[in-house]
């Protein structure tokens, strides 16, 4: 019978779309605009009536109060009641924002910026250590006395039985035996600063939004892919407080100075509490530090240069950081000479790691760093 020869190569088709619902294609515009607006409901969907105005993205059949009671049908928003007993489902309450669609934001931010990351049952940073872990290395040594009976590898054991005592007569001794290495697993703690200091909207660049996108993107992540790692995000402008993952929609800059040292205390008081050996600082910001707390309590600010008795200090806590085995990785969105040399400085004392970056590419920057941090440190 004559075989059929058959094409090989690369076969090119027209490509076809995927469909969407009306509500689905307003649905990804809207998650986009509310992150923009920090949580305002009413100010993403005045955004969205415009954008419809411009580019019709709605019919006569759907429009956009047809997608605002689907978005309240389907539990992503909630309408609240006013003090005068108005509201709900009137019309006359304010629309808010609900756990489902706060989960929904962090999702599609890991889609935008890690990609389609499956959830992983583990949840456990490798390390570079060969030893008695839990994932199979594919490297073998022999066995010693104490090695647990289940990481002894049979097939390599007798294969070795064969070669040393022939086949005719079957003889098995301690020497045949080999042991599967494995590769030790970590759990990392990690905590997240965010500048929000009034610098990170100037000069009519928004670069809030997208470090609010990599804090919803890495939370997710972590949850998601090593939920035995632990994240903790605080911000800091004049000074430092944390914030729960639940709140990153709605984070927004103030009218404040830069308290880097406030930021690095308040990090490092976090992973003191931790029991996780491996620790480490993200963080984000734009600008030089410009404020910090005297020991009175006032607030000594400057935004001239770089203060040196406030750049002293934030050297003096890269050094307290480091004596606490906490490396510091400062992702830099600013291109200012004088400032990069700073940061050079500060990552000299930390013995950490900086990348200069543009807004476009800082959430693949945090997550290539996150996941090269699966080392465990011998002390």
């Amino acid at each position: 019978m004559k075989k059929k020869n058959r094409p090989t190569g690369f076969v090119f088709t027209k490509h076809t779309p995927k469909e969407q619902t009306p509500f689905e294609r307003l649905f990804d515009i809207f998650q986009e605009l509310i992150t923009h607006t920090s949580g305002d409901f009413d100010e993403a969907i005045d955004w969205l009536r415009q954008l419809d105005e411009e580019y019709s993205l709605t019919t006569d059949e759907y429009t956009i109060d047809d997608f605002i009671e689907d978005l309240k049908k389907k539990g992503y928003i909630r309408e609240e009641i006013q003090p005068n007993g108005a509201g709900p489902g009137k019309g006359e309450g304010k629309n808010t924002m609900t756990e489902k669609l706060e989960r929904s934001l962090r999702k599609r931010s890991l889609d935008q910026i890690f990609g389609k990351i499956k959830r992983s049952g583990s949840g456990n940073h490798k390390t570079k250590y060969i030893g008695q872990g839990d994932e199979q290395a594919g490297e073998f040594r022999n066995y010693q006395f104490g090695d647990p009976l289940d990481r002894i590898s049979m097939t390599e054991s007798l294969k070795n039985a064969q070669i040393n005592h022939g086949i005719d007569g079957f003889n098995l001794n301690e020497n045949d035996l080999v042991v599967e290495e494995s590769t030790h697993k970590s759990q990392m703690s990690t905590v997240l600063m965010i500048d929000i200091s009034h610098s990170m909207i100037l000069y009519g660049e928004d670069r809030i939004t997208p470090a609010k996108k990599v804090a919803m993107a890495l939370s997710e992540l972590i949850t998601t892919r090593y939920p035995k790692d632990t994240l903790d995000i605080l911000v800091f402008g004049n000074d430092a407080w944390p914030i729960k993952i639940k709140d990153l929609p709605y984070l927004n800059v103030g009218p404040y100075h830069t308290n880097t040292v406030a930021g690095l205390q308040l990090a490092m008081d976090m992973l003191r509490r931790k029991r996780n050996t491996n620790k480490q600082i993200f963080m984000i910001t734009d600008g030089k530090p410009s404020c910090m707390q005297l020991s009175d309590g006032q607030y000594y600010k400057n935004s001239v240069g770089l203060d040196p008795e406030i750049v002293r200090k934030c050297y003096m806590m890269a050094r307290q950081a480091r004596k606490l085995h906490i490396p510091i990785t400062t992702f830099m969105i600013a291109q200012d000479p004088y400032l990069m040399q700073f940061v050079d400085h500060f990552t000299a004392a930390n013995q950490g790691k900086a990348f200069y970056t543009g807004l476009k590419g800082l959430g693949e920057m945090i997550f290539t760093d996150y996941e090269t941090n699966r080392r465990k440190r011998i002390r």
